[in-house]
């Protein structure tokens, strides 16, 4: 095998977009997404990504003129594509101004961010920005940042003093009403920092909403080597990724400046709302439900959970609580995305391990699952499926498994959350203490959970997790 990138690799597209976060996703997502949209209809999209924290995807691309495998996993065999849509990849901790004028430059039209839910550095119940976060702290004392609202509202600063119109922000993670949310987070810091500067972005800046759609497993060594062999060339950072890929869109950018999305295959909509919802609460609050349940149970994979009929079972009936708090979009029957739910779950080419969805809970469970569960307490319907869910998610981040191996828990909370399992015997007492963490539940929702998360936790905790569900002794 050679080293390096392909032999017809071309010169690539000057910078119109840069990336905050750049992994695994994006690249197997938004970069081959914008790749498509300048194969159609041209125009100058490159993206210079972003590491908010470590350099090793910058050094793993840099020998490789920032070109990489696009692997798609699907049941029929393997198929790779050579994307070249980066210009550059730079690492905030190193240098965070040289990422400050790369955003500020005039050309740069769009800001995408895929940082996880815990890297907007805001309150996962409530929603609003979290003014005691250390990173926050810092970046409103200091004009170099190391947060992503820090670099975002710095950056549009930069922009409106040098009289260049704002980019538009384009989140890409799993939150309730991304952009809106996003946008709140920034006007609130921009305020804190300087009133004109926010009043100026609420007036000109733009926060287009998004739902995106693609299951992205961690790339392993196995992978790496597997790639090479069928490319014939050494790509030290391809992406793996299922087929199946949804981008919907508010269409709502400064200066209708954005890539011909919709050539891509990209809905661009009036209002992401409906999708959204459905995706956070079918995908996400199911992928959550089974990581958690999945784990204690001895599963180290999606694919390998499903395939045992007491997982296929219970997710299964995880819909039947959660479609009824659903409003589908136009067009969607909500059982059908559901049965094509689970034909993405079972792909056997898909290894997306259950410890990896398990990161971050306390950011995801409010915006995955506890909204559904919420919805359903007070319709009075049947939540027993979901409370067992909150009920494996307190077993797990306690820390030790069920064959008392200790759990590597990875959570910005996670000290927080182990000291509140650890403060009671039983699981009625850890159970209220972890309902207790306001950042997670809100004190009116954890009175309502009282009850049935210790109905569940009590079963899970002595009959252990795949009995408690065989059983629906719930």
């Amino acid at each position: 095998m050679e080293a390096g990138l392909p032999a017809d690799t071309a010169q690539g597209p000057k910078t119109g977009i840069v990336h905050l976060g750049l992994g695994a996703f994006f690249r197997g997502f938004g970069c081959v997404f914008v790749a498509d949209a300048m194969a159609a209809s041209g125009g100058e999209w490159g993206i210079t990504g972003v590491s908010l924290r470590s350099p090793d995807t910058r050094d793993a691309l840099q020998g490789q003129g920032w070109g990489y495998t696009s692997v798609t996993l699907a049941p029929e065999g393997e198929q790779t594509r050579w994307i070249t849509v980066l210009t550059d990849v730079l690492v905030a901790p190193e240098d965070p101004q040289a990422v400050l004028i790369a955003m500020a430059k005039p050309d740069v039209r769009i800001v995408t961010l895929t940082v996880t839910e815990k890297g907007y550095c805001h309150n996962p119940a409530t929603g609003a920005l979290n003014a005691d976060h250390p990173d926050i702290i810092h970046d409103l004392a200091h004009d170099l940042p190391k947060s992503a609202p820090g670099f975002l509202v710095r950056a549009l600063q930069c922009r409106r003093a040098a009289g260049v119109a704002p980019f538009t922000v384009l989140t890409c993670d799993n939150l309730p009403e991304n952009g809106r949310l996003v946008r709140g987070l920034v006007l609130d810091f921009a305020r804190r920092l300087d009133p004109d500067l926010a009043d100026w972005i609420a007036t000109e800046g733009k926060f287009p909403c998004t739902m995106v759609d693609r299951i992205t497993p961690a790339t392993t060594m196995a992978d790496i080597a597997r790639v090479g062999q069928l490319t014939g060339n050494v790509d030290a950072a391809p992406v793996m990724h299922e087929p199946f890929a949804q981008w919907v869109i508010e269409d709502d950018f400064v200066g209708n400046a954005r890539p011909d999305f919709a050539a891509a295959g990209v809905e661009m909509v009036q209002d992401v709302t409906a999708h959204e919802h459905m995706k956070l609460r079918m995908l996400n609050g199911t992928h959550s439900a089974l990581a958690y349940t999945g784990y204690l149970a001895g599963h180290e994979t999606i694919a390998e959970t499903v395939a045992d009929p007491v997982f296929a079972a219970y997710v299964r009936r995880l819909w039947s609580e959660i479609i009824p708090a659903v409003q589908a979009p136009d067009g969607v029957s909500l059982t059908e995305y559901a049965d094509a739910l689970f034909d993405r779950y079972a792909n056997p080419g898909i290894r997306h391990k259950t410890w990896q969805i398990a990161m971050d809970g306390s950011q995801k469970l409010p915006q995955r699952i506890l909204g559904s569960l919420e919805a359903t307490l007070s319709a009075g319907r049947d939540s027993s499926a979901l409370c067992l869910a909150v009920a494996a998610w307190m077993r797990y981040v306690g820390g030790m498994d069920e064959v008392g191996q200790v759990i590597d828990v990875r959570d910005p909370l996670a000290g927080r959350l182990r000291d509140a399992s650890d403060s009671a015997d039983t699981p009625e007492g850890k159970v209220a203490a972890l309902l207790d963490v306001r950042d997670v539940f809100s004190a009116e929702l954890a009175e309502k959970l009282i009850r049935p998360v210790t109905k569940a936790a009590i079963q899970l905790w002595t009959k252990g997790t795949r009995a408690a569900i065989e059983e629906g002794a719930l």
